[in-house]
């Protein structure tokens, strides 16, 4: 007598559903470029966090009879017009850089995404006063909006850091905006208006988190440009001013040298094209891992 046949169990698969963020790290991490711009940016994060006991020298230590120096074995980068060892300024220049492209974006990407979330999200004659804002500071190239404020403010290292959060304010609220005007007519929106949630709950709640996207990556690229508006801004003499080793600055100070001892520009324009790079090629991984268009 044949046994019944056995009834097949169904086969459990494992939920291979991941966070959205750890989804998004391991696609990031198939980016092999993005990859190199990560390790780009963590390697100056790591000069300069460690400036003090990477640098050989002191930043200010003139040695005249040591002026324009080649490299070498004791000078790795050579030395400048005062003696002093470009290698160690250039390693405390990044500190500088870095601190003023964060900050620069930080304070940029707070005032526009505050000021692009109101114009997306109440609409009428807010979304109107703002978005010609918006306009009328975009309609100024950046490097020359940086300069009329930096001349009103006064010189220095701060002011300029003030006036490149300035001129970004537009990017951010611009691009928070158009997310917003999509994000607030979704269901959970509308649901959350109905049970008579305040304005400030939902857009802190709901919209802000489901707009943070674009911002990673707009801020991520925007790091990158504060760089090179900084170091313009140093070049110009309108930023970081002597005898701070910011980047710019050291260009500045260097082209008459130009013929002479190329090193002296060489390298801290090196530096600004390397960590530029690594931000742009981060930016550009964090973009095709977050947005789903980019999804293959």
């Amino acid at each position: 007598m044949a046994e019944p046949a056995k009834q097949l169990e169904p086969v459990q698969h494992q939920d291979e559903t991941l966070p959205p963020w750890k989804e998004a790290w391991r696609n990031f991490k198939k980016n092999k470029i993005a990859i190199v711009g990560l390790s780009i940016v963590t390697f100056f994060i790591i000069v300069a966090i460690f400036a003090p006991w990477i640098a050989p020298e002191g930043i200010n230590d003139q040695k005249l009879s040591e002026r324009l120096q080649a490299p070498s074995s004791e000078y790795w980068f050579g030395t400048d017009d005062f003696g002093r060892d470009i290698f160690s300024r250039v390693v405390h220049g990044a500190r500088i850089s870095l601190w003023v492209g964060f900050l620069a974006v930080v304070g940029s990407a707070v005032v526009g995404s505050t000021l692009g979330i109101i114009a997306g999200y109440y609409g009428r004659w807010v979304d109107t006063i703002i978005s010609r804002l918006f306009d009328i500071m975009l309609a100024f190239p950046s490097i020359l909006l940086a300069i009329a404020v930096v001349s009103i403010l006064g010189p220095s290292l701060r002011n300029a850091l003030i006036a490149i959060a300035i001129i970004n304010v537009p990017n951010f609220g611009r691009l928070i905006r158009s997310k917003v005007l999509s994000v607030k007519e979704e269901e959970y929106i509308m649901a959350a208006r109905a049970i008579g949630m305040s304005d400030f709950r939902i857009l802190f709640s709901h919209v802000l988190p489901n707009s943070m996207t674009p911002i990673i990556v707009q801020g991520s690229l925007a790091i990158a440009t504060a760089i090179i508006e900084a170091a313009a801004l140093g070049f110009l003499g309108l930023g970081a001013q002597a005898p701070q080793p910011e980047w710019g600055a050291m260009l500045s100070a260097s082209r008459s040298f130009l013929i002479q001892a190329p090193w002296t520009m060489f390298f801290p324009g090196l530096a600004i094209m390397l960590v530029v790079l690594g931000f742009n090629l981060m930016g550009d991984g964090l973009r095709d891992a977050l947005d789903p268009k980019m999804k293959t």
